[in-house]
C-alpha cells in the first residue's frame, strides 16, 4: 500500500474547508509509447491519511513521484494534465523542483539513510537548506524528528553511530525523521512498511496517524 499524508497544521476550526489541498485532473503519464496512468482525478485534502491501492505494476509509485517531481530525469517520462498544490501548478516553470522536494517529503519502500552518522542523517536537510542559525536550534530539530519518527528512546545514547548499523525497521522510522526534519507540508510514503517487521509496521502505522 503507498500513502499519502498531509500534515500541515490544522486551521481555526472556522475557518476549515473542504477546498482540495492536492487537486489532480485530467492526468495522464507515459513512459515513452506505454501509456501507464490514465485520466487520473483525485482531491486531497488537509490533515489526512489518502491510501493508494492495487496490484503490483498498476502505477501507484507513478502517481507519487509525480506529486514531487521524482520524475523528471527519467528518459522519455512525461505528463499531461494538471496537478495543483495549494492552487499552485507544481509543473509550472515558475516552480523549482528542489523547493518543491522541501514542501513534499518522500519515503521509499527499502529504508535507504545516508552511510553516515544517525544524528548527521537527520541534521542532513536542515543544514542543506540553512533551517536553523545556532545548533542547539538543530539539536532541537533533530530530537524532534527522531521523537516524531517514535525512535529517540532507542537512539538517543548512540547518535554519532553509522546508520547502517541500525535495524531494519530503525532505518526505516530513521528514514521518516530525516523527511520531517525539513518540515514538509505532505510526506508520501511507497510502501513503507512491506520489508519490516510486525512490530516495525505497527509503529509506522502509529506514527502516519499521529503525523496527520
Amino acid at each position: 500500500m503507498t500513502a499519502l499524508v498531509t500534515v500541515e497544521r490544522p486551521a481555526a476550526p472556522e475557518k476549515i474547508t473542504r477546498e482540495s489541498f492536492i487537486e489532480i485532473s485530467g492526468l495522464n503519464a507515459f513512459y515513452g509509447d506505454t501509456h501507464v496512468l490514465r485520466s487520473v482525478n483525485l482531491d486531497f485534502y488537509e490533515n489526512q491519511v489518502q491510501a493508494i491501492m492495487g496490484p503490483s505494476g498498476c502505477g501507484k509509485t507513478t502517481l507519487i513521484r509525480i506529486l514531487n517531481r521524482m520524475n523528471d530525469d527519467v528518459p522519455g517520462f512525461r505528463v499531461e494534465g494538471r496537478v495543483l498544490v495549494q492552487r499552485e501548478d507544481i509543473y509550472s516553470k515558475k516552480v523549482d523542483p528542489v523547493l518543491l522536494k522541501l514542501r513534499i517529503g518522500m519515503v521509499f519502500q527499502s529504508p535507504n539513510p545516508f552511510p553516515i552518522s544517525i544524528y548527521e542523517n537527520v541534521a542532513f536537510g536542515p543544514r542543506i537548506h540553512k533551517m536553523f542559525r545556532k545548533r542547539k536550534e538543530l539539536n532541537l530539530i533533530v530530537r524532534q524528528s527522531l521523537e516524531r519518527a517514535a525512535l529517540w528512546s532507542e537512539v538517543k545514547d548512540r547518535l554519532d553511530e553509522n546508520a547502517w548499523r541500525l535495524s531494519g525497521g530503525q532505518q526505516q522510522r530513521l528514514c521518516i525523521a530525516r523527511a520531517l526534519a525539513v518540515r514538509p507540508q505532505i510526506l508520501l510514503m511507497d510502501e513503507p512498511a512491506s520489508a519490516l517487521d510486525p512490530g516495525s509496521t505497527a509503529k509506522i502505522e502509529e506514527l502516519i496517524v499521529d503525523l496527520k
